[in-house]
């Protein structure tokens, strides 16, 4: 998987799906098209690092689990997000640009983590909130610029639907000291 270019919002009309709102047989999604167009597929959903699951369906909700920037099984990078002015640490930093691409990489894996118990991401309705931890230097304070990866991400696969409230926050670390994490709740039909 490739990390997000920016792309104009929207993308192909062709679906592949049929009246009742799945998939055809070996058809991809129109979102994995739009997906496909900006250069990404989804990934395998990423197998929990403790004793939890990816998804959980409630009504017609998908509540994610925080989702890391696993790109083919592995974080690219760990670390406090710093824009290098602030603070005197000695520790890894991953700048707040970076870190914005990993952001949008952990939305495409809770994007796959819906996948993973609706079947088809063209039922998603609306992506109702976006919660966004950036692993800061204590004196950073770009995080929604950070989470801001996420959000275009889904803005420009879901169009209207991808629009949602948020919050980005600021944590001293994350698991496996990953730089940020994203969590999401879809409605779905």
């Amino acid at each position: 998987m490739s990390t997000p270019a920016p792309a104009a919002p929207g993308g192909s009309a062709a679906t592949g799906t049929p009246a009742d709102g799945t998939a055809a047989a070996g058809a991809p999604s129109a979102v994995e098209q739009r997906l496909a167009e900006l250069g990404l597929t989804l990934p395998e959903v990423a197998a929990p690092v403790a004793a939890y699951v990816p998804a959980v369906i409630s009504g017609n909700h998908v509540y994610t689990s925080g989702q890391l920037p696993f790109i083919n099984g592995r974080l690219e990078a760990t670390g406090k997000v710093s824009s290098g002015t602030e603070g005197a640490s000695d520790e890894a930093t991953v700048s707040p640009e970076t870190a914005k691409r990993y952001a949008a990489v952990c939305a495409v894996n809770a994007l796959a983590a819906v996948k993973s118990v609706i079947g088809d991401l063209d039922r998603i309705t609306r992506i109702v909130k976006v919660v966004g931890f950036v692993s800061s230097d204590p004196s950073f304070t770009g995080q929604p610029g950070v989470i801001n990866g996420a959000s275009e991400l889904l803005g420009r696969v879901l169009g209207d639907a991808g629009q949602h409230a948020r919050s980005a926050v600021g944590v001293a670390v994350l698991p496996l000291d990953s730089p940020v994490e994203v969590e999401l709740i879809a409605e779905f039909a």
